[in-house]
């Protein structure tokens, strides 16, 4: 089991980036600490930028940045992040198609416990919306550090959503990481259950129970919304009975709105989605409201019996 966060994960690929690479910077709002990058900070000074708490002018700065050739890596928690900056990474970042990757840190109900107000339960949808931006959610530490080096070799937008706490691992052994391409976890004849982020990992335990009981049934870490991965989706959801939506986000403009809009245009099925309601949420840990809203493996598990 990772005791390693996503967040401490990017901190790590960009400190080894920056070895070789002096156009590498990192900007953040008073969120060094809390997004795992002070040591990229003490290592880099120079490549640092703290712009305090001043969302709108991080994303701004940033596209300066990246306008001047500089290769920039944004952190700030995804809940302000994706909201109080919003104009300036559509028109600054994916409408200019500066060289800005945005890691919103402490995504979903991260900070449960601070309630609705540092909840984002709505990224997904929002960044989703903007042409020229690309959107992700890792589920472990093996596939945050694909993803990022990867992203690293490009020069265009992306949004990347991570976790607050350790993400247990999801993948053991080396990860053959394609970008773009969903990861099939497990194919199954009966169920087929898409997930990202960190509800993968409680998939993947209801899928094992599942199957223990003769209930066959294959996972989907669809950790790209945007470019969202349609012919794997619809490769494994082809023989089954049902398909099974999780995620950490509302239930409008998310995995289980692509998942309902692909199938609904080339595959009909029978679709559950399991996400957050539409409500002012309850205030606790992120287990403790995976729990309480059914997004834990034993929700997961539950959702799917019920509805066979």
């Amino acid at each position: 089991m990772s005791t390693q966060s996503n967040r401490q994960v990017i901190c790590d690929v960009l400190i080894e980036e920056a070895q070789n690479n002096a156009n590498l910077f990192v900007a953040c709002s008073d969120s060094r600490g809390s997004a795992s990058l002070t040591p990229f900070a003490n290592a880099y000074p120079n490549q640092f930028v703290e712009v305090g708490i001043a969302e709108q002018n991080l994303v701004g700065i940033a596209a300066g940045l990246a306008s001047c050739h500089k290769q920039v890596f944004v952190a700030s928690p995804a809940s302000f992040l994706t909201t109080r900056s919003y104009e300036q990474c559509k028109v600054d970042v994916a409408y200019s198609q500066t060289n800005v990757k945005l890691i919103g840190i402490s995504g979903g109900v991260s900070y449960g416990a601070l309630g609705m107000t540092h909840h984002s339960c709505q990224d997904y949808a929002a960044m989703g919306a903007l042409t020229g931006m690309r959107v992700y959610s890792p589920s472990d530490a093996q596939l945050t550090r694909c993803l990022v080096q990867e992203l690293l070799k490009d020069d265009q937008p992306a949004y990347i959503r991570v976790s607050r706490s350790a993400s247990p691992d999801v993948y053991e052994g080396n990860l053959d990481f394609v970008l773009n391409k969903a990861n099939v976890l497990c194919s199954g004849s009966k169920v087929l259950i898409v997930a990202n982020g960190e509800m993968v990992f409680y998939a993947k335990e209801a899928a094992a129970r599942l199957n223990k009981d003769g209930i066959s049934t294959g996972v989907i870490d669809m950790y790209c919304l945007k470019p969202f991965d349609e012919a794997t989706l619809l490769e494994q959801a082809k023989d089954v009975d049902l398909v099974v939506s999780v995620e950490e986000h509302s239930q409008y403009g998310g995995l289980g709105s692509r998942v309902a809009q692909t199938l609904c245009h080339h595959l009909p099925k029978k679709l559950i989605e399991i996400y957050l309601p539409d409500e002012h949420l309850i205030s606790g840990t992120n287990k403790e409201v995976f729990q309480y809203y059914g997004l834990d493996a034993d929700g997961i598990e539950k959702a799917v019996r019920n509805a066979l």
